[in-house]
């Protein structure tokens, strides 16, 4: 009939058209992807943190352990670096210069936390500051492939492991501790804000079309 007639043609007349522009879809990765990756990793790491900390302060004991506990930070702690600058200030600092500044901060942290599980006395606890360690790593990594995406050069060199001195006494070394765990949830907690900001000012990766020509 007329439709079978139709069909036919049509058929003839596809199998006879020449070669068209093949039409290419993929998806460009870009900082975008890489700042909500970091961002996700970064609220991981809060949440893990949140977990080892109480119990690594339960195997530190009184006072460490109890709720209330907020001593003075000591000089000799000053090597860890700190998060407590204004919000105000650090939300002056340009992208590359917070960037960098996480960078650097969690590299030094990361140092600190392997001297850290090396002397810990029970195997769970060190089997969870490794994980940890494992994925504080990652945040190294990921914070530099963000640097990388935005066209930021990554901060001169890694850090030179820290040299502090050894506490001169059983409750001085659990201050260290102590600190160590106070800054570094701080610094996630920050990061986590600056992450979110920033993913805000960047688009997320896009899916582009692309044509791509054939001969005929």
């Amino acid at each position: 009939g007329d439709s079978w007639g139709i069909f036919t043609f049509l058929c003839a007349a596809l199998c006879n058209l020449p070669a068209l522009p093949a039409l290419n879809c993929s998806e460009e990765l870009g900082a975008g992807q890489s700042i909500q990756q970091t961002y996700d990793l970064t609220r991981y790491l809060e949440h893990q943190l949140r977990s080892l900390a109480g119990t690594y302060l339960n195997y530190l004991g009184p006072p460490f352990n109890e709720p209330d506990f907020n001593p003075p930070r000591l000089a000799r702690t000053e090597r860890v670096p700190s998060a407590t600058v204004d919000l105000d200030l650090w939300r002056g600092l340009t992208d590359n210069a917070r960037l960098a500044a996480n960078y650097r901060a969690y590299s030094r942290l990361l140092c600190y936390l392997r001297v850290l599980d090396g002397q810990v006395g029970t195997a769970e606890l060190r089997h969870r500051l490794a994980h940890f360690c494992a994925s504080l790593q990652g945040l190294v990594l990921s914070i530099g492939g963000v640097m990388s995406s935005l066209g930021y050069p990554l901060p001169a060199g890694p850090p030179a492991p820290p040299g502090a001195p050894l506490a001169s006494n059983d409750f001085l070394k659990k201050m260290d501790d102590f600190w160590l765990l106070k800054e570094l949830q701080t610094w996630l907690w920050r990061s986590a804000k600056d992450f979110n900001r920033l993913k805000k000012k960047v688009p997320p990766a896009v899916v582009t079309l692309r044509l791509e020509a054939r001969e005929f």
